[in-house]
C-alpha cells in the first residue's frame, strides 16, 4: 500500500544563468514553491550544468549533509577546511556543513561539468564540519542498485549523519532491480537516461518518482536506462513530541 508520484520532466525548475544551466527539483534559492519544500529528510536535487572557466565562488553552508555525484567533466573544490580537490565522473563527495564552513567549486577545465548536487538533513545539529570523497566505475553499477553514499553503515560507500543512502544504477533493457527497503521510508528516484517503470508505471528520461509504500519495489530497464535512487527517513513524525505537547505551566 502507498503512492508512487511522478513528477514528470517538464515540470522541473529550470534556470538559465550563462555560466550555470540547472535544473532545480526542488524550492531553491529564488524558486519557490510551498508544496515542494522537501521530500522527507531529502531538501535539495540540483541536475547542474557549469561551463568551462566558471563556477561557484567561496560561499557559506551549515546544518546540511551535501552530497555531489559528477556524471562529466570535473570540477576543482576548495574549503575552509583545508581540502582541495578535483571531484571528476565517478566520484562522489560529501561535506557536513554541520556549525559551519565555507566552499568554492570551480570548473577550470575546458568542457563543462554536469553534476548532482543532493542536499540532506542531517540527523545531529552542531556536528563539527567533515569531508569525504570516493571513486566509483560505471562497472560498480552496472545491472545493479550500487550504495554510494550512506549514513546507514553500509561498506565501502561516502559516509554521512543521516539514515539514509543513496544508490546508483545502470540497467541494460529488459533488466530489472529490486529494493526492498520501504516501510516507514521514502524513496526518491530521478531516472538521468532512458525510459524504465516502477512496480509497473511508466517513467521517462528526467522524471522523478516520489515514492510512499510499504512493499518493495522494481525498477525494470525498457530501454538502456540510468537512475539515482535516495531513501531517507519519511520525517512524517517530525514536530513536538506527545511529552511535549501535553503543555507545561508555570
Amino acid at each position: 500500500m502507498g503512492t508512487i508520484d511522478f513528477v514528470r520532466a517538464d515540470r522541473r525548475h529550470f534556470s538559465d544563468f550563462g555560466w550555470l544551466q540547472t535544473y532545480w527539483l526542488f524550492s531553491f534559492s529564488n524558486y519557490f514553491d510551498p508544496n515542494n519544500i522537501q521530500f522527507g529528510a531529502l531538501r535539495v536535487f540540483n541536475d547542474d550544468v557549469v561551463a568551462p572557466g566558471t563556477g561557484f565562488p567561496t560561499h557559506p553552508h551549515d546544518e546540511m549533509e551535501i552530497v555531489t555525484v559528477v556524471l562529466d567533466g570535473e570540477m576543482t573544490h576548495q574549503d575552509s577546511m583545508g581540502n582541495k580537490t578535483v571531484i571528476k565522473a565517478g566520484d562522489v563527495q560529501r561535506m557536513s556543513a554541520g556549525t559551519g564552513l565555507t566552499h568554492s567549486e570551480l570548473n577550470l577545465s575546458d568542457r563543462d561539468v554536469h553534476f548532482y548536487q543532493i542536499w540532506i538533513f542531517p540527523d545531529q545539529r552542531e556536528l563539527k564540519p567533515s569531508y569525504a570523497q570516493l571513486t566509483f566505475a560505471p562497472a560498480d553499477w552496472h545491472n545493479k542498485l550500487l550504495p554510494i553514499a550512506s549514513g546507514q553503515d553500509i561498506a565501502n560507500t561516502v559516509t554521512f549523519h543521516t539514515a539514509g543512502t543513496i544508490y546508483r544504477c545502470a540497467l541494460d533493457a529488459g533488466r530489472e532491480v529490486i529494493h526492498q527497503s520501504t516501510r516507514g521510508r521514502r524513496i526518491f528516484t530521478y531516472l538521468t537516461k532512458g525510459a524504465m517503470n516502477v512496480n509497473g508505471l511508466s517513467m521517462a528520461c528526467k522524471d522523478q518518482a516520489r515514492i510512499d509504500v510499504d512493499e518493495p519495489l522494481t525498477f525494470k530497464a525498457e530501454e538502456a536506462s540510468e537512475f539515482i535512487l535516495i531513501d531517507v527517513p519519511s520525517c512524517k513524525g517530525w514536530g513536538y513530541s506527545q511529552e511535549t505537547l501535553r503543555g507545561g505551566r508555570k
